[in-house]
């Protein structure tokens, strides 16, 4: 099996992380779909996000690599860090759940994708603002995608209702981790790298509170619950997902098709 790689923790790199790998890790959730959505159009749309994920994730993992300065390719950045050393957002590694729950969390994430990549496209770091340009666009179909699912599924019938009502008490606990500011950020937004992430909290409250009121939800009350994988302290989901996505790169160490 091949040795993990000790990651230089800079906060530019540790911010280029909690984005790549929210992008990475909800990419790999969105894969367990490919087969199993509800209808073949769905089946694909799904597979195409998450298919876009995965090509954001890449483009930050290799700026990552390249911050960092020890060389380290996107695929050593993907494969071969411990869990610690992942800095996601605990929202996208829960389990995949049911379809409204898939749904609801892709229009959180990509509400949230979309408003920081606007931010983004205005960094310093030159790389890092032609990666926002891309990606900015691909935000904004994900958004509206499923947000239009979100309205569908909560304006539908009372099953339906029922089932969104019931991922939206769910997920809506992880809302203030999307928010939370701490060393990484404030050393990010001082070097003109990114915004703060609680700047984004205004925007995101707005245009998440629009979709939820046409599809006739109401946002559940503020909870004093935390999570912390943005720094790298995860649920008991992660190991599962690394375990699926690690295994064929340590088993086959640079492994190539």
């Amino acid at each position: 099996m091949q040795s993990s790689i000790e990651l230089h923790r800079t906060p530019e790199t540790q911010y280029l992380l909690r984005i790549g790998d929210t992008c990475l890790i909800l990419a790999q959730r969105l894969g367990e779909w490919c087969g199993h959505a509800p209808v073949l159009e769905e089946d694909i749309a799904m597979t195409n996000i998450a298919l876009d994920l995965v090509g954001q994730a890449r483009a930050l993992l290799t700026r990552a690599g390249q911050v960092e300065g020890l060389a380290h390719d996107e695929d050593q950045l993907a494969f071969l860090r411990n869990e610690r050393d992942y800095f996601n957002l605990t929202l996208v590694e829960l389990p995949r759940g049911d379809f409204a729950f898939s749904v609801l969390r892709n229009t959180m994430v990509s509400t949230w994708l979309k408003l920081l990549w606007e931010r983004l496209a205005k960094s310093a770091d030159s790389e890092l603002s032609a990666i926002a340009g891309k990606a900015i666009k691909e935000a904004r179909y994900h958004q509206q995608h499923s947000g239009d699912w979100v309205v569908r599924l909560g304006d539908g019938t009372e099953e339906s209702n029922k089932r969104m009502n019931a991922a939206l008490s769910e997920l809506w606990r992880y809302v203030p981790e999307l928010f939370d500011t701490d060393a990484v950020d404030r050393a990010a937004s001082a070097a003109g790298i990114g915004p703060l992430w609680s700047d984004l909290q205004a925007d995101w409250d707005k245009e998440m509170g629009l979709i939820l009121g046409e599809a006739g939800l109401t946002a559940p009350a503020a909870s004093a619950f935390r999570s912390t994988g943005k720094r790298g302290m995860h649920s008991e989901h992660m190991g599962y997902i690394l375990a699926d996505m690690q295994y064929l790169q340590r088993a086959f160490p640079g492994g190539v098709w």
